[in-house]
């Protein structure tokens, strides 16, 4: 892929960015199929692309509909091939469902969210076995205790736990990360 910024996923600098754990977890898990929860600007669509099997496709779900054009933009610039991606416009919660159970390698919410738990439970669905699920910006420690997204963040920790078949790291990335891998 050409046009990526510096820094971006044709920098093959050493890094321990949330990015550089996307890619890292791609390439890993030799990923052909991921889901992105949370287009953005297109950036973490670029860095899961360099990761992932020359062949994979990447599903990407925004509601935001401007996200998704500034992320078309993106991936056209830097190269991208469009059978490389899947760009979804709507609600993520409404739109897994209707995805391939245990079709993906790896899910990424890029989105701070109340709907943590539903996300990990539609994640979970997603997954092969081996897969990965990442929360991307969770921060365990919130200032506000009693916010919606702090109780979400526990009930989330709380249903990792309480699966036998979840193998959960926090990484201390960036604002931080939360994987949790699928063993069964």
């Amino acid at each position: 892929m050409s046009g990526a910024p510096t820094g971006g996923p044709t920098d093959t600098s050493v890094g321990a960015s949330p990015l550089h754990v996307l890619r890292f977890l791609a390439a890993a898990l030799r990923a052909k199929a991921v889901v992105e929860v949370g287009t953005g600007s297109g950036e973490s669509a670029l860095w899961l692309l360099q990761g992932m099997l020359p062949d994979g496709v990447l599903t990407s779900i925004d509601a935001d509909g401007a996200a998704q054009r500034a992320a078309r933009a993106t991936l056209r610039e830097a190269g991208v091939p469009t059978g490389r991606t899947r760009l979804i416009a709507g609600r993520a919660v409404d739109l897994m469902p209707r995805l391939t159970e245990g079709g993906y390698d790896l899910v990424s919410v890029g989105i701070a969210t109340t709907d943590y738990p539903r996300y990990l439970e539609l994640g979970v669905r997603l997954l092969r076995p081996g897969g990965v699920i990442v929360f991307a910006g969770v921060q365990l420690a919130s200032p506000d205790t009693r916010s919606a997204l702090a109780l979400a963040l526990r009930d989330l920790v709380r249903a990792i736990q309480e699966d036998e078949n979840l193998v959960p790291v926090t990484l201390p990335t960036g604002p931080g990360l939360l994987a949790v891998a699928k063993h069964t």
